[in-house]
């Protein structure tokens, strides 16, 4: 079985992109969802997040949620917005932040690697969330919302993407967010053989984003081939959408920590409790790590650059993130944070909303300390995959993010 193999993707008709697109569906809250609808009847929230179309007390799990996204889905093919290719391809997708600029490549990735491993993750799921992925899939029989997946970066790949995209683009759309997302049609016979032949090369992929939708594409496939007396393992089922970046191409940003209060301690005290595994030095302006091992804290309006001391540090590709130092050395025994999934005195911010969102909550006073930390490295990911390992929860903030709507997989 191939890594990854083209497929017929439903697309938006020519010049319809814009108002198609849309953030991947886990981004927003239901108003949030709902506000960036009006005025926009083709936005595919109305099939990733289907609630805004029930009324507001509606469960979000209700199976009238997603009978109401097949309902929409089904609306747009028949009026014309959406629209099948005509035969199966690769699509090269470039997506352009600013000065960042990313290629890469649209494609059914095989759910036989997935489980075997050869497409590794890095993360636990949450079974609610992945349920819901599968139900959305089921409704739909179509995967909408694109596994974000990562290659070492190769030569050849590289290349023949790098050619496909220097022509015009069959989409070019920039979202309400600024990026600009580019794909181009790759379905001439040669280059799709090409591109199949240099993924079936690679040792692994890895999941940098989606493992709740890869590990439903998964369940689902196990489900209709159980069901399937005809069985081949060619089928579409067998395969999930995704988007394939190279490694070196990425942009991972910082993942920072803000705590409600400081344990019962003074701040004079957590201050000195610091000192034994940290050097720490007041500074003037907020703190951005420079690297492994340093972090920016902020604390009752003045920041302080610490910096863990040699003893305290570790070589193992898990405990060595920045991360697990920080819980290991400072979160869980000094604050008394042992489980940051469930304790809701923390809470974690993206970079991408920068160092003055950390200023704005600690002076709001609803939050006692802040941490800025130095970004996980895709190194350092694909380390901690290849060791069968799992990453402590939000290690990694992937910027910029893939949009919803631009290409879906149907399962046939």
């Amino acid at each position: 079985m191939s890594l990854i193999k083209p497929f017929t993707g439903l697309r938006p008709v020519s010049g319809r992109e814009a108002e198609v697109v849309a953030p991947p569906y886990d981004v927003m809250n239901r108003a949030e969802a709902k506000a960036m609808v009006e005025g926009r009847p083709w936005s595919f929230l109305h099939i990733s997040r289907p609630e805004i179309d029930l009324p507001d007390e509606t469960d979000p799990y209700d199976p009238a949620v997603y009978a109401k996204g097949r309902e929409n889905l089904d609306r747009m093919i028949a009026e014309g917005i959406l629209v099948r290719d005509p035969k199966p391809a690769f699509y090269a997708y470039r997506l352009t932040m600013g000065k960042h600029v990313q290629t890469g490549i649209v494609a059914g990735a095989s759910v036989a690697a997935y489980d075997a491993d050869r497409i590794k993750k890095h993360e636990f799921t949450r079974p609610v969330k992945e349920d819901d992925r599968v139900r959305q899939i089921d409704a739909l029989n179509a995967q909408t919302g694109p596994v974000f997946l990562v290659y070492r970066a190769d030569p050849e790949v590289d290349g023949i993407l790098a050619e496909k995209a220097a022509g015009q683009p069959d989409m070019d759309v920039t979202a309400a967010d600024g990026v600009r997302h580019e794909i181009w049609v790759i379905d001439d016979e040669a280059t799709v053989a090409r591109l199949g032949r240099a993924f079936d090369a690679m040792d692994a992929l890895y999941v940098a984003d989606g493992h709740h939708r890869s590990a439903a594409a998964s369940r689902v496939a196990a489900a209709r081939k159980a069901a399937n007396p005809d069985h081949t393992g060619e089928e579409s089922y067998n395969y999930f959408l995704s988007v394939i970046f190279p490694h070196d191409q990425m942009q991972i940003l910082d993942y920072n920590r803000v705590v409600r209060d400081l344990n019962g301690l003074a701040p004079e005290d957590f201050l000195v409790r610091l000192t034994e595994r940290f050097d720490m030095e007041p500074r003037e302006a907020a703190v951005r790590p420079i690297g492994n091992g340093r972090f920016g804290m902020y604390l009752q309006g003045q920041w302080y650059c610490l910096v863990l001391k040699d003893a305290y540090r570790s070589d193992d590709p898990v405990r060595g993130l920045d991360v697990s130092l920080l819980a290991d050395n400072l979160i869980e025994p000094v604050l008394g944070i042992s489980d940051p999934r469930r304790d809701e005195r923390i809470d974690f911010v993206g970079g991408i909303r920068g160092l003055g969102e950390l200023e704005k909550r600690v002076d709001s006073g609803d939050w006692a300390v802040a941490f800025a930390l130095y970004p996980t490295s895709m190194e350092a990911l694909m380390a901690v995959a290849d060791a069968g390992e799992v990453m402590p929860p939000k290690s990694t903030w992937f910027e910029p993010k893939l949009a919803d709507g631009l290409v879906s997989h149907v399962l046939d």
